[in-house]
């Protein structure tokens, strides 16, 4: 393990990341909203300890990043970007340490989880910070490093599979650093789409930006306390479906939309499956509401749309208290959190095309057992999928079912009850935020207790970083002298 390489990449990241951080002290400047000491020291913070960094490590430009060397940069530059951006929380007294890294860490792992009780007393800058947060983690950290800094030779690509989601990562491009530089393109693209979008259904610019950097992202943080429920306006709701819905697509499909023509959405099984998704449950739900919530059909139409398109993109906005909803429609909107949007989006969850491989993986066993010597594969994108991809996919649902309980225990010994525990471990793991019950629609994790939380900032990482990547660093062989890997 080449320990002095890690150190370098993570001081470059934390010197980007002092720089970011001149945004929201200009900001501060401008709102005069008392937040500009604490930002201004955060900035140095970064700026010192970036420099402590490449002061230590070395870096040496023919020099590749090996595949465990690029699992352990990734999970320490979450790691540390996290606390870096915790400490204005902490500086302004808005939370305590414990909860400003749970506020931090939900925000950049787009999970929209807060501990925040009061978003009205919050300086406007503060409430930038956050969606700001979700912008940068939704992009992926290590992508905008890779984008906008220097590549290092040849082993960027183990940096970018490590964090991109999916079970088939493609590179758009010949070289990963242009394939990061198309991404963050369309990523930015989208975010001032939907910013204007917002502003000409009447926010104002501050909450268009907002909600719009948080939307594409899938986060879900709001500036305010009842997240859409604050506007009670469809053609808001409408723009934030849209930005929700893009943002819970392959990135690296939209680009290929811009080379091969629109006709590459429609061949997509996995993104015709998102859609089919969002649209049965959509029906279910409304239906259920209708004939058993007390709503009107289109009234219930608007309601169900909404918080599908919000939980399938495991953003986790909320234009309706679901928590008064039938157990059934419930149910299925835990469900589509489980599940999540595509592969290659900014959207947690098991994603739609492991759901859609492992549900025809099943099918085929099923045939099987029926006529044993029948010869039966599984089919996705008009590709028959190897047998080790199907294997890992099962093991990706066996580790991602075990994590949820695992998680949900820890959480049920700080006094949470076992039913409330479960869906917050799920909701963070799928980086969802809102659950039900007293994490619901309406409330908040600020009444978990210290351990809770930080159980809970595992389990946001673990989610973000989809498991394996951070779950590899608990080997003991990962940290040997051997360098076959």
């Amino acid at each position: 393990m080449n320990f002095s390489l890690i150190a370098f990449l993570l001081g470059r990241l934390s010197l980007a990341l002092s720089a970011i951080l001149l945004l929201p002290v200009g900001l501060a400047i401008f709102y005069e909203d008392g937040s500009f000491v604490e930002f201004a020291i955060t900035s140095f913070t970064a700026f010192f300890v970036g420099l402590g960094f490449v002061q230590y490590g070395k870096f040496d430009e023919k020099e590749n990043i090996s595949l465990r060397e690029g699992f352990a940069t990734v999970v320490f530059s979450w790691i540390l970007t996290c606390i870096i951006c915790a400490l204005p929380y902490a500086f302004l007294q808005i939370l305590d340490p414990i909860s400003a890294v749970f506020e931090s860490m939900s925000g950049l792992t787009t999970t929209g989880a807060t501990a925040i009780t009061n978003l009205a007393a919050v300086p406007k800058t503060v409430l930038f910070w956050r969606s700001f947060t979700h912008w940068l983690g939704g992009i992926g950290i290590i992508v905008l490093f890779i984008a906008l800094l220097p590549q290092v030779a040849g082993g960027s690509v183990h940096l970018f599979n490590a964090e991109v989601s999916g079970f088939g990562q493609e590179r758009l491009l010949p070289r990963i650093r242009t394939t990061a530089g198309a991404l963050f393109f369309i990523y930015c693209l989208f975010t001032v789409i939907g910013t204007g979008f917002l502003v000409i259904c009447g926010m104002t610019n501050f909450d268009a930006i907002n909600h719009s950097m948080s939307a594409i992202a899938t986060g879900g943080f709001s500036t305010y306390d009842n997240s859409a429920m604050h506007y009670n306006s469809v053609s808001i709701e409408v723009v934030l479906e849209m930005i929700m819905f893009l943002g819970g697509g392959n990135f690296a499909l939209y680009y290929a939309v811009t080379q091969r023509g629109i006709k590459t959405l429609w061949r997509d099984s996995e993104f015709k499956s998102y859609m089919m998704i969002i649209a049965i449950l959509t029906l279910l739900i409304t239906l259920n509401l209708f004939f058993s919530g007390g709503l009107q059909f289109f009234e219930g139409l608007r309601c169900a749309f909404f918080q599908v398109v919000s939980f399938a993109t495991t953003t986790g906005y909320v234009s309706y208290d679901y928590d008064t909803w039938p157990t059934f429609s419930k149910l299925l909107l835990c469900l589509l959190y489980l599940v999540g949007a595509c592969a290659g989006s900014t959207a947690g969850g098991i994603k739609v095309g492991r759901f859609v491989v492992m549900s025809r993986a099943i099918a085929a066993e099923l045939r099987r057992a029926i006529h044993p010597q029948m010869l039966l594969t599984v089919n996705f994108n008009g590709r028959v999928m190897p047998i080790a991809v199907v294997a890992a996919i099962s093991r990706f649902f066996f580790v991602y079912i075990m994590t949820i309980a695992v998680m949900s225990l820890l959480v049920v010994s700080t006094g949470l009850g076992i039913e409330e525990s479960i869906f917050a471990v799920a909701s963070c793991l799928s980086s969802v935020g809102p659950a039900f019950g007293t994490v619901g629609a309406t409330g908040n994790y600020a009444d978990i207790n210290w351990f809770g939380k930080l159980v809970l900032c595992v389990t946001m990482l673990l989610g973000r970083l989809e498991l394996f990547t951070m779950l590899a660093l608990l080997r003991s062989e990962f940290w040997s002298s051997n360098r076959n890997w």
